[in-house]
């Protein structure tokens, strides 16, 4: 059950931090080019002597203007390292993470096991070190009382993304390696729902033929 609310959690929390992100820069964009038009239409009425257009295309660069968004790229930056984070979890959990496997698949039995045993328990042990460190780094800036540019928000919940990414990812690691002693199943991404993947692996399985 906690397992279960964890994984809903891990992707609501990926695809809000997505959505977010987007939307701003959707945002950021459209009022970034609201300026410049209102700009261009406000000289366009000046040159063609139409002061009431002239008098409109003004106020309205004066409206767009007062809207301040100046944090926009400072929280989507944020946003996109919080998601990356546990998007790296997530990666671990449903096995989509790039891996060097040519050894272990060219081995069997005993030895395949223990090679991939060494691989996971190595990211276990990388993943544990991170948390740990970015545990100690946030604590300390914590301490420093540093706050970020634009959005005036204590770094130490901007930075607090590494140790829980982190120990998620490392919590992940272990899963998998459990998973793994336990029924011999390592988590593999299916390619086949990738789309274009199919089509490419029956082209080449033709051409070798």
């Amino acid at each position: 059950m906690l397992l279960r609310f964890l994984d809903r959690f891990e992707e609501i929390l990926i695809s809000v931090l997505m959505a977010l992100a987007v939307m701003l820069i959707f945002v950021a964009v459209v009022h970034r080019f609201s300026i410049g038009f209102a700009a261009d239409m406000v000289g366009w009425a000046r040159a063609h002597e139409m002061p009431g257009l002239q008098d409109f295309a003004r106020s309205t660069f004066k409206a767009i203007n007062s809207l301040k968004l100046t944090w926009a790229q400072e929280a989507c930056i944020y946003l996109f390292v919080w998601m990356a984070k546990f998007g790296a979890a997530y990666g671990v959990r449903i096995g989509i993470h790039v891996g060097v496997d040519i050894l272990a698949e060219k081995l069997e039995g005993s030895a395949r096991k223990v090679i991939t045993t060494i691989a996971m328990s190595g990211g276990i042990i990388f993943t544990f070190i991170i948390a740990w460190i970015g545990t100690t780094f946030v604590w300390e800036v914590a301490r420093g009382g540093q706050t970020s540019p634009d959005l005036e928000m204590p770094m130490w919940i901007i930075y607090l993304a590494v140790p829980l990414g982190s120990a998620l990812m490392c919590f992940r690691f272990i899963q998998a390696l459990w998973i793994y002693l336990t029924t011999g199943e390592i988590a593999h991404h299916d390619l086949n729902s990738v789309e274009g993947v199919e089509e490419q692996a029956e082209e080449a399985a033709e051409g070798k033929s």
